[in-house]
This record gives structure tokens, C-alpha cells and sequence, in this order.
């Protein structure tokens, strides 16, 4: 066995299951359309387009979604925006999983978190939806709540019965130049996830903005 992998090696040869093991979809969720655009919501979408910029690539319409391919360390990263809206977020994520043979392992679902502080990061391996609609839809599809997601802190400051408002509102400017930064974080984690490994992109990046990423104004507490 080990001499037909030096044979192959040597006239280089691929195993059909490199490609395989070196593809990643990375799933930014969020909801199609203008009015949604800068809302908390679209967390996911900010995070992927900021991500195909950085890595000089472009979004083209496809099927249930709008996708994006770049390589990076040996590694294909395909970025993933449904376009079903956040609800049916699963239909979207099935078929390029499907479409591009992907393990569900080296997939990495990114969405709006309201039980985080702004900016904090979470990677996880697996667990439940926590509320969240598109995770809901996903996890029903799939048949599974066991596959890598990173969740991107919103916060909680709203007032009784205004959550959906809340979600759907947009960003204020003061927490503007902190998601900077922080969306610029959840890029590096998500290369990360996919050259360096889950165990070790956890480790590298869960946890909250340091100080020097918040600004003074958003240290403060909101009056009522």
C-alpha cells in the first residue's frame, strides 16, 4: 500500500479523495435582498464578502445561493450565500454540499448570535440552533445538529417584545468601526478552520473584542 502511494506520489498521482478532503463550503447566512443589507441579521453575508474581497474574488449567481471559490494553502474554499431567505437556509446548504461532494466536517455555517456580546466569536463543533431560524432549517435538512458553526455576537439590548426588530435593525455607527475589525477576525478564523484545523481555530479564536478593538462609546451603557 505504502509503495502505490510512493508510485503515485511520485508521478503525481492524486487519490480521488484529496480534492475531496481539501474542499470547504463556508456558509454565510443571511437574507437576500437591499432593506437587509447592514442589519444584524446578515452577519453571515458581511463575514463571506469580506472574505472574497480579501481574497480578490467575486460572488456570481447560482443555484439557491450566490457563490464564490478561491484557493489558499493547498485548500478550496467555496463561499456560500443562500438566496432562499435565512428560513430555508438548509435547502441551499444540501445541495452545494451535495453538488460539490463536500464532508459535512469541512463545512463552517456562519450566523448572527444574541446571546453574545457584540463582536464575540464562538466555534463549535456541533450543538443546537439556540433560536436561530436558518440553523433550525439546516439542522432539519441535514439530519443533524453535528457540523462546524461559527456564531458572531449581536448582543441583547433590546427592549421586551422588540427582538425581531432588533435582529432586522441595522448597525449603529459607533459599533461600526469595532465590526471592522472583528469581521476581519471571523475571515482569519475562517482560513483558519480550513488550514488549520477546528480544534485549533476554536482555541486561536473563540472569545470577545479585546479592549483595543472596542471603541469608548460602545463601553458604555446605553441610557434607557
Amino acid at each position: 500500500m505504502r509503495f502505490i502511494q510512493f508510485i503515485k506520489s511520485l508521478f503525481g498521482i492524486k487519490n480521488e479523495t484529496d480534492d475531496f478532503m481539501k474542499k470547504y463550503l463556508i456558509v454565510g447566512l443571511g437574507n437576500k435582498g437591499a432593506k437587509y443589507d447592514n442589519t444584524r441579521h446578515n452577519i453571515g453575508f458581511e463575514i463571506v464578502d469580506a472574505l472574497a474581497e480579501k481574497m480578490e474574488t467575486d460572488f456570481e449567481s447560482a443555484k439557491l445561493g450566490a457563490i464564490a471559490k478561491f484557493r489558499f494553502k493547498g485548500r478550496i474554499f467555496i463561499l456560500l450565500k443562500p438566496t432562499t431567505y435565512m428560513n430555508l437556509s438548509g435547502k441551499a446548504v444540501r445541495y452545494w454540499l451535495n453538488k460539490e461532494k463536500i464532508p459535512i466536517e469541512n463545512t463552517l455555517i456562519i450566523c448572527d448570535d444574541l446571546s453574545l456580546p457584540i463582536g464575540a466569536l464562538r466555534i463549535k463543533s456541533k450543538g443546537g440552533a439556540g433560536g436561530h431560524n436558518g440553523l433550525q432549517d439546516i439542522q432539519d435538512l441535514l439530519g443533524t445538529s453535528v457540523y462546524p458553526r461559527l456564531r458572531f455576537g449581536i448582543g441583547n439590548k433590546f427592549s421586551k417584545g422588540k427582538q425581531t426588530d432588533f435582529v432586522l435593525g441595522e448597525w449603529k455607527e459607533n459599533e461600526r468601526e469595532m465590526l471592522i475589525k472583528r469581521i476581519e477576525k471571523a475571515s482569519e478564523a475562517v482560513l483558519s478552520f480550513g488550514t488549520a484545523g477546528l480544534n485549533n481555530t476554536m482555541n486561536g479564536f473563540n472569545g470577545a473584542p479585546s479592549t483595543s478593538e472596542s471603541t469608548k462609546k460602545d463601553n458604555k451603557k446605553e441610557k434607557s
